[in-house]
């Protein structure tokens, strides 16, 4: 699986969000920054992410570690 790819997927899933991922190929860390996001517990946010990559998290994403925020919070524009 490649970074680009997993990029795609959640910005295809989450229309608008700003998305940066790092990783090995195995083992990936996505910063998602979504206004879909305000409002929504963590949990749901992370939910939302896995929908978005569908089967490739259960079948081609050994681990990703997940940012979810929303824009007005701290740490929206980190890496953007």
């Amino acid at each position: 699986m490649h970074i680009q790819t997993i990029r795609e997927l959640i910005e295809q899933g989450l229309p608008g969000a700003k998305v940066t991922v790092q990783g090995d190929g195995r083992h990936f860390e996505a910063l998602v920054e979504s206004p879909l996001f305000s409002g929504k517990s963590m949990v749901a946010r992370h939910q939302m992410v896995y929908r978005a990559l569908g089967d490739k998290m259960r079948e081609e994403i050994h681990a990703l570690s997940i940012r979810a925020v929303a824009p007005d919070e701290p740490g929206a524009g980190d890496g953007h």
